[in-house]
């Protein structure tokens, strides 16, 4: 799995939630994480782990 930037994986986080219309309650319900594991990734405090990382790329590609 190619290395992301920390700020390019915050703004993928924020741009997939948002071209599904979610907020990030319902986006974190989709992925099975909490709401604070989805705020975190956007305000780029942490990353998300490749499962999750999978997970949002099947969101994508739906």
């Amino acid at each position: 799995m190619p290395v992301i930037d920390q700020s390019d994986l915050t703004s993928l986080v924020r741009e997939t939630r948002q071209r599904l219309e979610l907020s990030q309650t319902k986006f974190a319900q989709k992925l099975g994480v909490s709401f604070q594991s989805v705020n975190r990734w956007e305000n780029g405090r942490t990353k998300p782990l490749p499962i999750a990382l999978k997970q949002i790329e099947h969101l994508l590609h739906q």
